[in-house]
């Protein structure tokens, strides 16, 4: 799909994977994120069992360490076929390099496609109390985000993680010619959760993001495949 609904698979285990996923027809439509939970707990099997559904994978490690450790990381990740993989841009300019050079490196090993590097901007969870009290941010939220943005695009990032609403200044100051996958994503009737900075498909999409990102609304659901057809179509309806 040109433009990703991305399903967030927030479950603890592979079976309870392999049930949601077999209550959909066509999973090869499908892209779908693997986060740390399922990562840390099966490693690289379960982008190996997921792949055998035909999803695009979006990988959502956010590595942030120093620059070799990173790039080593990513060589590994590189090599695993997925589509998408992230780093936390407050690494730094040298860091978000090496990442690009060990996914580049990895994917070539394994004879593959460099998968999309997006950069981690600040976590949709994020408020601007906590901004200021807690990360003791000097910019306001929208300025942070521009910022580390500009940084994940100058150090060869392909795009990166932002929310909604904070995605017209993006576009405006960074360009389109950069990806913006947006998470947080809720319909209204849907319960925000532990989300600080949401916003609707339709927003989203009217907005400027290249892909969105949606979790328990769909995974929660009594019938999935209808909750992910209805954030679809208000996703790619113009």
């Amino acid at each position: 799909m040109e433009k990703p609904l991305m399903i967030a698979l927030d479950f603890p285990d592979l079976d309870q994977v392999r049930q949601f996923l077999a209550q959909f027809e066509q999973t090869d439509q499908l892209t779908v994120k693997i986060g740390m939970e399922l990562f840390y707990h099966y490693g690289p099997a379960v982008v190996t069992t997921i792949k055998q559904a035909d999803c695009d994978i979006f990988l959502d490690l956010k590595l942030f360490d120093i620059p070799h450790t990173v790039e080593k990381a990513m060589e590994q990740l590189g090599a695993l076929g997925v589509d998408y993989v992230t780093v936390h841009t407050l690494g730094g300019f040298q860091m978000l390099q090496a990442a690009k050079k060990g996914l580049s490196d990895g994917a070539k090993r394994a004879g593959l496609p460099k998968p999309h590097l997006l950069g981690v901007t600040e976590l949709t969870s994020i408020s601007e109390q906590v901004l200021k009290e807690q990360q003791n941010c000097r910019l306001d939220m929208n300025n942070q985000v521009v910022s580390l943005a500009k940084l994940a695009k100058d150090s060869g990032c392909d795009g990166v993680i932002t929310s909604a609403l904070e995605l017209s200044d993006l576009v405006k100051s960074v360009g389109t010619d950069f990806e913006y996958v947006v998470p947080g994503i809720r319909m209204h009737q849907d319960a925000a959760g532990d989300q600080n900075r949401v916003a609707t498909p339709k927003d989203a999409r009217k907005d400027g993001a290249s892909a969105i990102v949606v979790g328990r609304p769909i995974t929660q659901s009594n019938d999935p495949e209808h909750t992910y057809q209805r954030y679809l179509k208000s996703w790619t309806l113009k």
